[in-house]
């Protein structure tokens, strides 16, 4: 296989899971904050920046004042926005094209529909009425996606790139949402004086991720800081969880690599040592400060996307 279209194959992957994880997050944030118990969590601004944080940190530095409508369209449909929803369906159809002869009819096919429907969905009815229904349309269409892609490839190479592609992006992406809860969490506290452990933001978060109805069903307790950021990191058995994602990685990566004892410089064995590190974690060992260790998993997992390219999709 070429690394062009093993390259294609992995950001496809990526491009996919990245638009579900922000479409949940724009539904679940937006309308779950009409029924938040506090003022702040009930502003609009609150909530917007929120969505700014998960969509694009950078981008939320430098805009002063936020606009819903603006926001909306920009995170949602905007084709100049690259972290865009509609963008990224736009680049993972364009990744399909460069692996068109390695992937099913099937998928390919959908994944064209899904593209189709996404540009040709209006701006206008989705800033004004059209949020509940446009991020419902991606969510379902990601899962039908997603059923394609284990239904109708060979579960060889190519099916373990773009499940890499997939897990990568799922811890990504769960990541950076713990981290935007966690610092709404503390807004909360220093507007409002709401303990950070019992605040309403560990049970948005649950279901930003969908995981609100197994986590309850796991514990059998009221979600607070400690449960939830242990479910969500450190349970294998979930299958949204920064473990779950990491033995994935782990598992496919086996696929790409066929040596028992991987160079130290090599990707294979980064996401060995980094498995191997975090399956013996304790949720002590990060509740103190869980801002640096977000800081911590975000450099590996880069570093890990980094090797990757290098190992198997540079071009050079």
């Amino acid at each position: 296989m070429l690394a062009r279209v093993a390259n294609n194959l992995f950001w496809m992957g990526r491009y996919l899971e990245r638009s579900e994880h922000i479409a949940r997050y724009l539904n679940v944030n937006y309308f779950s904050s009409l029924d938040a118990p506090n003022e702040l969590s009930q502003s609009r601004d609150f909530v917007l920046r929120s969505m700014l944080f998960v969509a694009d940190e950078e981008e939320l530095k430098t805009t002063k004042t936020l606009n819903e409508r603006d926001v909306l369209f920009d995170i949602g449909l905007n084709p100049e926005k690259h972290y865009s929803i509609l963008s990224s369906i736009s680049y993972a159809q364009q990744n399909a094209n460069g692996a068109r002869d390695l992937i099913s009819t099937e998928l390919y096919e959908s994944i064209n529909t899904l593209n189709r429907k996404v540009k040709n969905y209006s701006a206008e009815r989705f800033v004004k009425s059209g949020l509940f229904e446009f991020t419902n349309l991606i969510k379902s269409n990601i899962a039908s996606l997603r059923t394609k892609i284990r239904a109708t490839l060979l579960h060889d190479e190519v099916y373990a790139i773009i499940m890499l592609g997939i897990y990568i992006e799922r811890a990504n992406q769960v990541i950076r949402i713990i981290n935007s809860k966690y610092n709404d969490a503390l807004i909360e506290k220093v507007n409002s004086g709401t303990s950070v452990k019992t605040s309403f933001e560990w049970t948005t978060l649950l279901k930003c991720i969908e995981t609100y109805d197994m986590m309850r069903r796991y514990y059998r307790k009221t979600p607070t800081s400690h449960n939830v950021l242990e479910f969500l990191i450190l349970n294998t058995n979930c299958p949204r969880s920064i473990m779950n994602s990491l033995n994935s990685i782990n598992y496919y990566m086996g696929f790409l690599t066929k040596e028992e004892y991987p160079h130290k410089n090599s990707a294979a064995f980064l996401i060995g040592k980094l498995t191997s590190e975090y399956k013996y974690k304790t949720i002590e060992d990060f509740q103190e400060d869980l801002k640096g260790f977000i800081e911590n998993l975000v450099d590996d997992l880069s570093l890990v996307g980094e090797k990757m390219d290098k190992d198997y999709f540079s071009l050079y």
